[in-house]
């Protein structure tokens, strides 16, 4: 129940994301893309290797004292991560304000997007602090604090980036008419203004956590006057916990996920050698980091949620030497993520342009075939990301960072040859990423079912969403298709795309959701997992797939 509250508000905060970026993507266009994209590439490493395993390293400490009661201990984890975050933060956000030229010119040749780094440097200091007390909130059990906060802060973010971007973007043509370059500092301004929606919206949360923390804070004095155990830790064994916990964890994320900007570097560096347009280039890579990332991105929030509400849980019962309960939430993880990415990946791809259209209001074929190409990846991350967090769980958190790097060689030396010999272009990228997700995703498999002792069940996990999604996919291609046929005679374009993507998206529900019980793919306790699994329950037993 906690992973689906946590679920859900990332999906919601997906979904509002994606929302956002259809207008901020009208206002500062492709090139406003790749420079947002650059900008919050560079943010995202440094987040990752100063503050992003703070979350599930705290979470991972509280969780473990509190399930033996000792809640002072629990509160020392609070303060110490604390202290850990304002160093890193801080120190994170020094190095990205004064190197911003070097990152965004020097090594990944766009310099122009230098200006919405600075923009996002503080944002460093603030997400870690916020990192400490969603940890501190999502090891004592409850996910809620975490939902919320993400949810506002998205929400947040939305507004101020739209409406920044669009001030921003005006102030910096007349920077750019006096400087000679009207649409690169336009764009440059504009992105800015999106990244501006990023600080303010981490901002928000933080505060509204503090408030929930200060709110609970009575509750929580009165839990550690009852704790009674003698041998407490001192700081020094706390922090020590802390780094040998966020050492491996960081490693593995940050390797994890470096991918994205060894891409940028070497897909700009070649693509200029090989002749391409360096504009040309840039539109190509605002399309995949502003677009096709973006959509990829929104499925993908369900296995990270997943991952980070089954960590505690995982942890506990593994402590507690409860190897069956270890057993069932694996199980119950991997088939509630397969659940949501199987249909996903088969919907992008079969409305790769459609839904490029509606959104974007892109109708290249490249930008549609991004998606076609790459959709696949969605399951391939789906299970890695889970089983990232799974191994974490059970005290293998080495594992993942010795695959990530092999992962990551094997992609890489792909990429090259991709881009060298075959000259494929931004497609190398998108082909690459999926190799570089199907090796992890099988590689990390293969460590969980090995020290868990858990059998994943094929028929349920894999096959029935695969079958009843293949099913889905059809029947969205027909309807689509029929609907825009018909409406495109004395309709505009527009309407008829519009028409046809949201009822065939309609349709696709209803055929997968009743094909899934044909397929013997969902039953009772899984349904009851989701958010609002009572009503689904309902309507299931009214149309009698349940029995």
């Amino acid at each position: 129940m906690q992973g689906s509250i946590l679920a859900l508000a990332s999906i919601i905060s997906r979904i509002v994301g994606l929302i956002y970026r259809v207008p901020l993507t009208a206002t500062i266009g492709k090139t406003g893309n790749d420079y947002y994209g650059t900008a919050y590439e560079i943010y995202n490493i440094i987040l990752l290797i100063s503050s992003y395993s703070i979350p599930l390293a705290v979470s991972k400490l509280v969780s473990a004292r509190m399930a033996k009661g000792h809640v002072k201990d629990a509160n020392k984890v609070l303060h110490g991560a604390l202290l850990f975050a304002f160093i890193t933060g801080g120190a994170a956000s020094l190095v990205v304000f004064f190197g911003a030229e070097f990152f965004t010119g020097t090594l990944l040749k766009t310099p122009l997007s230098a200006i919405a780094l600075k923009v996002l440097a503080p944002t460093l200091l603030v997400v870690a602090i916020l990192g400490v007390f969603r940890g501190f909130f999502q090891g004592l059990g409850t996910m809620i604090p975490s939902a919320i906060s993400q949810i506002g802060e998205q929400i947040v973010n939305a507004i101020v980036s739209v409406v920044a971007a669009h001030i921003l973007f005006s102030y910096g043509k007349k920077v750019g008419g006096v400087l000679g370059n009207v649409k690169g500092y336009s764009a440059a301004y504009g992105a800015a203004g999106g990244t501006l929606g990023t600080s303010t919206g981490a901002a928000f949360a933080l505060i509204f956590v503090l408030f929930i923390y200060f709110a609970f804070r009575k509750v929580f004095v009165k839990m550690m006057k009852k704790d009674k155990h003698k041998h407490f830790e001192g700081y020094n064994q706390i922090l020590s916990a802390l780094v040998l916990t966020i050492v491996p964890v960081l490693l593995s994320t940050t390797v994890y996920n470096i991918s994205s900007i060894i891409d940028q570097g070497i897909f700009k560096n070649i693509a200029l050698l090989q002749g391409h347009k360096a504009s040309e280039i840039s539109e190509f890579w605002g399309v995949f980091t502003g677009q096709y990332k973006v959509l990829i991105n929104v499925p993908l929030a369900i296995a990270s949620a997943m991952a980070a509400s089954t960590v505690p849980s995982l942890t506990a019962a593994f402590n507690s030497g409860d190897k069956e309960l270890v057993k069932k939430q694996i199980n119950m993880a991997n088939r509630f993520v397969m659940v949501i990415a199987f249909p996903c990946c088969v919907g992008l791809m079969v409305l790769a342009s459609p839904v490029m259209q509606l959104l974007f209001n892109d109708d290249e074929k490249s930008s549609a075939l991004m998606l076609m190409i790459g959709g696949c990846s969605i399951i391939f991350y789906s299970l890695s990301t889970l089983s990232n967090g799974i191994l974490q769980g059970i005290d293998k958190m080495t594992i993942p960072v010795k695959n990530a790097c092999v992962a990551l060689v094997a992609h890489v030396a792909l990429l090259f040859v991709l881009m060298e010999l075959f000259d494929l272009h931004i497609y190398a990228v998108i082909i690459a990423n999926a190799f570089y997700a199907l090796l992890m995703c099988f590689l990390n498999q293969s460590a969980v079912l090995k020290f868990s002792g858990a059998r994943i069940d094929i028929k349920k996990v894999f096959l029935a969403p695969l079958e009843a999604s293949a099913l889905m996919g059809v029947m969205v291609y027909l309807v689509y298709h029929m609907l825009y046929g018909l409406f495109a005679i004395n309709c505009s374009k527009g309407f008829a795309n519009f028409i046809g993507c949201i009822v065939a998206i309609i349709c696709g529900v209803i055929v997968y959701f009743v094909a899934m019980f044909l397929f013997k793919g969902i039953d009772e306790e899984t349904l009851m997992k989701f958010p609002g699994g009572t009503k689904l329950c309902d309507i299931a037993y009214s149309l009698h797939l349940l029995r």
